[in-house]
């Protein structure tokens, strides 16, 4: 269906063929490890197609949602297969229809420009134009796309020029072209070109020709010191004489010089709509990395970040911006400066968050989503597609279906200043009015106790044993603090490494080389004398705890760890008061403490600060201690009754076996013990044959 014409399958062709004639680089590219991306390999590692049924939501929210707010009694609506139910806010002020203006400032093949072409082809039609002029006009008005993929840009071109031959089939002979434009790095302009120029146009076209020489890397990242003149500018740069010869490529230096105009004067523009899927990258290049952090620090983390902030720059007051990005943006810490900005100055009119494995082309879990550039707050629609597995069919199926029944289950209607009421300001839509109460009348996690993480030894394959792979004489198994270890003349000591998902008690597997309070790990560098090691608030090694995996793919989970161990740095910990430890090991272990980190921070990573963010709410503090102790003694018992516990004694069916004929439990060997025995035993056989 995707290749079919007659169902509009003729982008799907052109954007797919690419993405796979891009496969191998793009692999090549992503799967660098450590290194950044380079400049000249920026657009195989970004060069994603957008999936059609996000593109019809991302227009039909923004573009759609636009005309229908300006235009009382149109009959588009009926057209717009993905508008998400809600409110239309209609707004009194007139809008020309040829001064609309649609961007894609990382066009890619041109999916979404074609789609906006023929909802622009529907907007015209209201207004009683033709389709063959229609058609002409929305090139000459309407679209502007931009690229820093030269091959990319050539297929955008051609698709929207053959879908304005599918109204105008006289197009191509006529003078109109689409405002498409690809990044050029301008250099090596002839010196006859500023010998040519007034004074004054002479020094701009110079700065900005010393800006455009990286062009390819910044794309539409760049930014300006002032708005510039660009119809005068272009107007002296096409004055330069070109002579017969053009031995000095006069005219290559001015049509890169007009391209780079015409870019200038796209990015200086202001729009009603701005749709795009921008690259989603954060391994830069020097020059790149130094941009970002002058112009974007506080969105540094991502490109795609970058183009989130900097395509709402773009808009005019009430213009849509939508996007298709990764979802980290809206719960984690490294995003948060992004979220305050947007809660505070911006309205997020609808927002669908994907099941986490949804969209194969990315590494990452996507959502798609439409701001609005207005402080009006209303409520917006929201869609929650996790629990719907299946690749972007489902998801397809699934917003349709919403959209057909919005009381199907997984549409939240909500007020964003509502995020702001929940530390981080994470984007927790589905966060009820209680929770949110709760978060407002709790105390913080981080106000009662503070959350923290361990060592980073630099090389667990080095430093770290199963407990059973060393000698049990080696161990100090329970060590209170660093003196005791110290004393202990011991090697080995418990280790707490997170581990997989387990409730309550558990997760004994590890000790670590811990010998002369640390020594070896403490002087463990690299080969150039740079520190490798990571040790990592000392203090607190040896002491009671509750702790659990940063990594949560099999959901949250967190365990009490008796005073003895180490903690890795994969191991979060609270330490404190040992009712003041129950209590919040029975609250966080509760479902209620589950849904609440779902909200924090749906992704796998359950870091220390999110957990700092905890709302504490200290009510019957006291009748939940024996529930808690019960808990923990019933899975106490339960990691010991297993071979694997370095506390088990005897198994649990034993004791079902009268005492009389109960034979005591043999001594278990450790591999180390099996290790000695095995050396014993060849020693014999070599000395006695």
């Amino acid at each position: 269906a995707d290749f079919d014409v007659n169902k509009s399958g003729q982008v799907e062709i052109i954007g797919w063929l690419y993405q796979y004639y891009n496969t191998e680089p793009h692999e090549r590219v992503i799967n660098i490890t450590g290194g950044a991306v380079k400049k000249a390999d920026i657009p195989a590692a970004t060069q994603l197609f957008t999936t059609d049924w996000v593109v019809r939501y991302m227009v039909d929210n923004s573009l759609g949602k636009y005309w229908l707010e300006h235009e009382v009694d149109s009959p588009l609506n009926k057209y717009l297969e993905y508008l998400l139910p809600g409110e239309i806010t209609h707004h009194s002020d007139n809008i020309t229809l040829e001064n609309i203006k649609v961007l894609d400032n990382a066009m890619g093949s041109g999916h979404v420009l074609v789609y906006a072409f023929d909802v622009l082809i529907k907007m015209y039609e209201e207004h009683g134009y033709s389709s063959r002029e229609a058609a002409s006009l929305i090139l000459k008005n309407n679209i502007v796309g931009l690229e820093i993929d030269k091959r990319a840009h050539q297929l955008a071109y051609f698709a929207l020029m053959m879908k304005a031959r599918e109204y105008n089939r006289r197009i191509l002979t006529s003078n109109v072209s689409p405002k498409l434009y690809v990044f050029r790095d301008v250099v090596n302009i002839s010196d006859d070109i500023y010998k040519q120029l007034p004074q004054n146009i002479n020094t701009e076209i110079k700065s900005l020709v010393t800006l455009f020489s990286n062009a390819t890397e910044l794309g539409s990242i760049m930014q300006f010191e002032k708005a510039y003149n660009i119809e005068l500018l272009k107007s002296e740069i096409v004055k330069i004489k070109v002579d017969a010869l053009d031995i000095f490529r006069i005219g290559a230096s001015k049509d890169a010089i007009i391209n780079m105009l015409n870019i200038i004067d796209v990015l200086q523009t202001k729009y009603e709509v701005v749709v795009t899927n921008p690259p989603y990258m954060n391994k830069f290049e020097t020059s790149l990395k130094k941009y970002i952090n002058k112009h974007f620090t506080a969105y540094k983390s991502d490109l795609f970040s970058v183009f989130i902030f900097n395509n709402l720059q773009m808009l005019k007051p009430d213009g849509y911006a939508a996007y298709m990005t990764p979802f980290v943006w809206m719960f984690i810490k490294t995003y948060e400066a992004l979220r305050t900005y947007i809660v505070n100055n911006k309205q997020i009119s609808s927002l669908i968050q994907m099941e986490y494995s949804a969209f194969e082309e990315a590494t990452v879990p996507i959502n798609t989503f439409v701001i609005q550039n207005s402080k009006s707050h209303e409520l917006g629609s929201y869609v929650k597609l996790s629990e719907f597995t299946g690749g972007m069919a489902v998801q397809d199926q699934k917003v349709l279906e919403i959209i057909a029944n919005p009381e199907a289950g997984y549409l939240y209607r909500t007020s964003q200043a509502n995020f702001k009421k929940i530390p981080g300001s994470p984007i927790a839509y589905w966060a009820s009015a209680n929770l949110i109460h709760d978060f407002e009348v709790g105390t913080r996690m981080d106000s009662i106790v503070d959350p923290k993480v361990g060592l980073q030894t630099g090389d667990n394959h080095r430093f770290l044993r199963q407990w059973f792979e060393v000698s049990l004489t080696n161990i100090k198994f329970n060590a209170k603090s660093m003196d005791e270890s110290l004393s202990s003349n011991k090697k080995w000591f418990p280790y707490n490494k997170g581990g997989s998902y387990r409730k309550w008690y558990g997760n004994y597997d590890y000790v670590v080389n811990w010998e002369n309070n640390g020594a070896e790990i403490r002087n463990f560098k690299f080969p150039n004398g740079k520190q490798r090691s990571v040790v990592r608030n000392p203090n607190y090694y040896f002491r009671e705890t509750i702790s659990w995996s940063l990594i949560t793919s099999g959901g949250f989970s967190i365990r009490y760890r008796k005073p003895s161990s180490l903690p890795d740095i994969a191991a979060p910990f609270i330490t404190g008061l040992h009712e003041d430890l129950l209590y919040l090991l029975g609250i966080m272990n509760s479902p209620v403490g589950n849904y609440i980190f779902k909200i924090l921070n749906p992704t796998i990573n359950l870091s220390n600060g999110v957990v700092a963010n905890f709302p504490v709410v200290n009510t019957k503090k006291e009748k939940n201690f024996s529930i808690i102790e019960s808990n923990l003694n019933l899975t106490t018992d339960d990691w010991d009754s297993f071979e694997t516990s370095w506390d088990f004694t005897k198994n649990p069916l034993l004791s079902k076996i009268d005492e009389h004929n109960r034979k005591s439990p043999p001594k278990i060997d450790t591999i180390s013990d099996m290790c000695q025995k095995s050396a014993k035993f060849r020693r014999r056989i070599n000395k006695y044959g």
